[in-house]
């Protein structure tokens, strides 16, 4: 994981669940590589061909809610998201997001617009939009869950870590 993410903002609405930006259950006999060049097309169609590996979703309330299955994070990484802003994720999938690398920020997304170019430092909790002069903190991750996403999920981090435990 970076500390310091720059990338373009695609916008979202409200809600997303995971069915409708990765449900493979909706594409009998397609893998999530399919998916991901056909990710929330329900919602906004065409918005995986218009992303660019490095890009940052923005979305209201309740990202990724009702879901627990890792096909979700996994075809987010597969379109190259950088991050994920939003108000509020389903828990699962924000367990999810961090145990398989991914990057969210929990903010405010008001004034941030399709195509702004935000920055995030994840370190320090700090969402920037230069050309707005947009300055927003935001409560970062606890230690632990920044060393996952430094170690590029849970497994990565485990095999570094043989002698870590919950104690």
């Amino acid at each position: 994981m970076k500390t310091l993410i720059v990338g373009k903002i695609h916008l979202l609405g409200e809600k997303i669940n995971t069915d409708l930006h990765c449900s493979t259950k909706y594409l009998p006999g397609k893998d999530s590589a399919y998916a991901a060049k056909h990710a929330f097309d329900g919602v906004s169609p065409g918005f995986a061909t218009s992303f660019a590996t490095g890009d940052v979703i923005v979305a209201g309330s309740d990202f990724g809610i009702n879901s627990s299955r890792e096909q979700a994070i996994q075809v987010l990484r597969l379109m190259g998201v950088a991050a994920v802003i939003a108000p509020s994720f389903g828990r699962q999938f924000f367990r999810n997001a961090i145990n398989n690398g991914l990057s969210l920020v929990e903010a405010p997304i008001e004034g941030l617009s399709q195509g702004d170019e935000v920055s995030l430092d994840l370190q320090e909790g700090q969402l920037k939009v230069e050309k707005k002069s947009l300055v927003r903190s935001f409560s970062a991750l606890p230690t632990f869950a920044q060393a996952i996403l430094n170690a590029g999920g849970l497994i990565p981090f485990l095999e570094a870590h043989p002698d870590w435990s919950i104690h």
